[in-house]
């Protein structure tokens, strides 16, 4: 029977607080790292598959970001509860910025194509989470990524520029080109299941 590597963990290792585990792993203790694991790997899965949507890629960026994780422990300032998901978030997105700038060339605003009018933003609301999900992870490689790090790691368009080698007039391009896209679909959509 194998063993489910989303499962959440139970009774006392639930109790542990992130403090208490943080110390646990500095101490190097295999069953810590399993716990940390255990404990958080749902959340930089899905944030890694936000970035990374092919499933390979995004295990091995996982995988990196971990071994990343826990060879910086040393580094790491605690800074309160929730303070060591929050860094390991961003090595999780640092790892996959870095992979997708090995592999995707991203577009300068010189070379993104004009947009026609951009469509009116839908009633989100009426569309399925998992849906949009499959919106964002559909964008092109330049445009989701861009998307994700404005909407979700709420960056701005000079951190993200600096972060993807790009100017900031192209960030802010792909991020509206991204809207306009997940705008087309979604509404597509609406249109699609208005009727059910």
């Amino acid at each position: 029977m194998t063993e489910n590597p989303l499962k959440r963990p139970s009774g006392s290792e639930a109790a542990l607080s992130e403090q208490e585990l943080l110390e646990q792993l500095r101490s190097k203790d295999p069953a810590a790292q399993r716990r940390f694991y255990e404990r958080y790997v749902g959340n930089l899965a899905a944030v890694c598959y936000r970035y990374v949507p092919e499933p390979a890629a995004a295990k091995d960026v996982l995988q990196e970001s971990f071994i990343k994780i826990f060879g910086s422990l040393d580094r790491f300032v605690y800074r309160g509860e929730g303070s060591l998901r929050a860094w390991s978030t961003r090595i999780v997105v640092n790892t996959a910025i870095k992979s997708l700038r090995g592999r995707t060339r991203f577009t300068s605003m010189d070379e993104l194509p004009e947009l026609a009018d951009e469509p009116e933003m839908p009633l989100v609301e009426r569309v399925p989470p998992e849906v949009i999900q499959g919106f964002i992870k559909a964008l092109p490689d330049g445009y989701r990524t861009v998307f994700n790090l404005f909407v979700f790691e709420e960056k701005s368009h000079r951190e993200i520029a600096g972060l993807l080698g790009i100017k900031e007039d192209s960030s802010a391009s792909q991020l509206a080109r991204a809207r306009a896209v997940l705008a087309r679909q979604i509404n597509a959509y609406l249109k699609e299941h208005e009727t059910e």
